[in-house]
């Protein structure tokens, strides 16, 4: 069966970001996922580019990729791009956040 996006994002919402406690998809910092047969590569930000774990951030995000069954290679490439902001977390988290 092909790799879908919705089971890569599936995965990706085990990864946190550890400073707010949420996944990367419900923050809005998985910018784009390419699937190219069993080779996916997603583009993700962070909330700051001073982020002290953005390094195993990524290799949490590339590992996630990696546990999806039908992907034999993941590629994680790290954006400022558009810079990330809050409002590209849903507006229901946003309220539920008090941003």
């Amino acid at each position: 069966m092909p790799v879908t996006e919705k089971d890569v994002r599936t995965a990706l919402k085990a990864v946190k970001d550890p400073e707010l406690g949420l996944d990367l998809v419900v923050l809005g910092l998985i910018y784009d996922i390419d699937i190219n047969e069993a080779a996916v590569k997603a583009t993700i930000s962070l909330t700051s580019p001073f982020c002290p774990v953005a390094g195993q951030i990524v290799e949490d995000v590339k590992t996630a990729i990696e546990g999806v069954d039908g992907v034999e290679q993941a590629e994680v490439e790290l954006t400022w791009d558009p810079p990330w902001t809050p409002e590209r977390i849903s507006p229901l988290i946003r309220s539920s956040l008090g941003l």
